[in-house]
């Protein structure tokens, strides 16, 4: 975009002055007039910066003065701080006057004459900061179009104070240094410095402010008021640049005393002519009309340089609040809508639990490990399995410190004894050692099934309130039904391991050949010789090694005629319940982690639906009637998409229409 200095055309010859203004009228004016409206619809709330040129200045370092020469009007004055809200100052060059104050609400008041500009600003100031001498961060806009100014848009912002004076807050300084970082921070803001030339430069607090955002000075403008008091020494201030001003100096006077503006400008020219020592500083560098040329050169370039990144950021928020709308839960009016809304959570839920529970699939949750349900539940199989003993003598009572090998069987023995014809074992005796395993294992199954739908009821119930997230109103119903039906499977369950071991006790039976196999292996004719030999033969060793027994001692067994008879018999039935036992552990193992799988398949696919339905949907659908009325997060929340769209869907039909209108105009000129 080029740079115009449509006021710096006045030595120009007449058709090159016309054509540079009509130039200026057609490209530079309406990309002021796009950002001002821009700034007028508060498109920085959604986080779009405007080009800005931003007025900071310490107190009395004559901010004010700068500012009525460029406007050509007087503003507020008096002790301590004059400007107490950030003041949007909109200069337009026009022959129908205008001068008008607009509030961010949208409201504005037509001022009569330039006469009562300032007392306009002091009640505008007073409506939003207060009648004391408190600050506040909400802007008001003075327009201000007369012929002769120049097209520019400043920010004037409260004069830096580091002492409170009496009626202002105590953390004054912090209040004002709040504001004013918030304005320069953005790199679409220049900073117009405003510093006295009556102080040394590196000292003033707007210079150290500025440096702390703008370390190169690239976007810093400085200009030096009170030129005519502190002559001395001004010219090396402005030319060796301590303070990285990288935009460079302009020095001007101050309008003084009655004096008018016209007046004032004449005064200031004679200054720099004729003064000793102001005159010797460059003639680029001095002077109100000067400074206006400069500064609407910069901002011509910085909104040419800024405004295709600032279509960009438009179009970006504009995507990212329709795609951030368009995620959110539609609008239910009717409880058919709800209805339907609600089932299409329910079918969300199914779908993500099947994937964690039923077919292993975690790409929803790929970092969060305690949503695999696949594979913790099979981690408490394992564990499960690994509780239940493989061996049977593991809790008999021949693991008992000093309790004789075989004592536990050959009592059972003794007591199970009846008229029948020798060697015959007795079936109750294995079925009174069986249900003594049993018991002593019972434990292990029922506290499998209490840790699995524990489990389980977590992982529903997260799952199941991510996806209705957005109607909170129904999750105490979905909570009570995920309860209710956590309640049922695990009565369920618990009921399945009551029979699993029931059966247990009703038959000793197995169609496994292991049983057949293990037994063999315990009874092998070797095996049984040496352990009966061992017993009757008191000159062998008591100490003898046995096939899935290992070393057992078997000298107690030799001091009775009788415990020596039943000796072979109690090996046989220590035997038979070890190769019995690894069967009863598999089909425990087995049935049991079957049942597990199944129920959790069932919750999934059917039962948890149903129970939603009647918990959701019953009772006179209460449940979602109350999905009819959002929250007041998610209505705020939509309403705030809503505008936030409308809003940038505005900007970004204005910005278009500017470009459509400077295009238009650089064909016509073409032709």
């Amino acid at each position: 975009m080029e740079d115009v200095d449509v006021k710096a055309c006045s030595g120009s010859s007449p058709v090159t002055a016309s054509a540079m203004a009509a130039s200026y009228n057609d490209q530079i004016r309406p990309l002021l007039d796009a950002v001002d409206r821009l700034r007028q619809l508060n498109v920085s709330q959604e986080g779009i910066q405007l080009p800005t040129i931003v007025v900071v200045g310490d107190q009395s370092s004559g901010k004010s003065s700068v500012l009525e020469s460029l406007a050509g009007i007087s503003l507020p004055r008096g002790q301590g701080i004059c400007t107490r809200v950030p003041l949007v100052m909109r200069l337009q060059d026009g022959n129908e006057p205008e001068l008008r104050i607009e509030f961010g609400s949208g409201s504005s008041v037509t001022i009569a004459s330039e006469a009562e500009v300032a007392a306009a600003i002091d009640a505008a100031t007073a409506e939003i900061a207060g009648s004391g001498k408190g600050i506040s961060d909400a802007p008001i806009t003075l327009v201000v179009r007369k012929k002769g100014v120049p097209d520019l848009t400043l920010v004037d912002l409260p004069g830096i104070t580091r002492v409170p004076v009496q009626g202002q807050p105590e953390d004054i300084y912090d209040q004002i240094a709040r504001i004013i970082r918030a304005y320069i921070t953005p790199r679409e803001s220049i900073i117009l410095n405003v510093l006295s030339a009556t102080v040394d430069f590196p000292t003033c607090e707007s210079i150290r402010m500025s440096q702390q955002v703008d370390r190169s000075g690239e976007r810093t403008l400085a200009v030096v008021t009170k030129a005519d008091r502190a002559p001395e020494g001004l010219l090396e201030k402005v030319t060796m640049d301590d303070v990285h001003i990288g935009l460079g100096y302009v020095c001007v006077r101050n309008r003084i005393g009655d004096e008018t503006y016209e007046e004032a400008r004449v005064a200031e020219r004679r200054l720099f002519v004729e003064h000793p020592l102001l005159s010797r500083i460059d003639r680029s560098m001095v002077g109100i009309p000067t400074l206006a040329g400069r500064l609407t050169q910069i901002q011509a370039s910085i909104i040419g340089r800024c405004l295709p990144d600032i279509v960009k950021q438009i179009n970006d928020k504009l995507s990212r609040s329709s795609d951030e709308l368009g995620q959110m839960p539609p609008d239910l009016n009717t409880v058919a809508d709800a209805v339907r809304e609600f089932y299409h959570i329910v079918k969300q839920v199914r779908a993500s639990l099947e994937k964690v529970l039923v077919r292993g699939e975690f790409d929803e949750y790929p970092d969060d490990r305690r949503r695999h349900g696949t594979a913790r539940i099979a981690e408490m199989l394992e564990s499960y399995a690994s509780k239940l003993p493989a061996a049977a003598q593991c809790s008999t009572s021949d693991d008992v410190v000093g309790e004789p090998f075989l004592a536990e069987e050959m009592r059972v023995l003794e007591e199970t004894k009846g008229i029948k014809l020798p060697n015959f074992l007795p079936r109750s005796a294995l079925l009174v050692l069986l249900r003594k395993k049993l018991e002593s294992v019972a434990h292990v199954p029922h506290g499998l099934v209490t840790q699995v739908w524990g489990y389980v009821e977590e992982l529903v119930l997260g799952i199941l309130q991510h996806h209705s997230r957005s109607y909170p109103q129904v999750h105490p119903s979905c909570r009570r039904a995920v309860e209710s039906l956590m309640d049922k499977a695990r009565a369920r369950s618990a009921q399945h391991v009551a029979e699993l071991i029931d059966m247990e006790l009703v038959a000793d039976y197995t169609a496994n050949p292991d049983y057949t196999m293990k037994w063999n292996d315990m009874m092998a004719t070797e095996g049984h010789a040496r352990f009966l030999q061992a017993v009757e033969d008191h000159s062998k060793p008591a100490v003898v090694e046995l096939p899935g027994f290992g070393e057992v001692d078997v000298s107690h067994l030799r001091l009775q005629q009788q415990q020596q008879k039943l000796a072979g018999q109690a090996l046989d039935l220590k035997a038979r319940l070890a190769a019995y036992w690894s069967c009863v552990v598999l089909r425990l193992v087995d049935g049991l982690a079957l049942h597990v799988l199944y129920s959790v398949k069932r919750l999934v696919e059917k039962d948890l639906e149903d129970e939603l339905a009647a918990q959701v949907l019953g009772s006179n659908m209460d449940g979602v009637e109350r999905m009819l009325v959002p929250t007041p997060a998610t209505a705020a929340k939509r309403d705030r998409l809503r505008k936030s769209i409308s809003l940038l869907r505005e900007c970004r039909e204005l910005v278009a229409n500017t470009m459509d209108k400077i295009n238009a105009a650089s064909s016509d000129r073409c032709f």
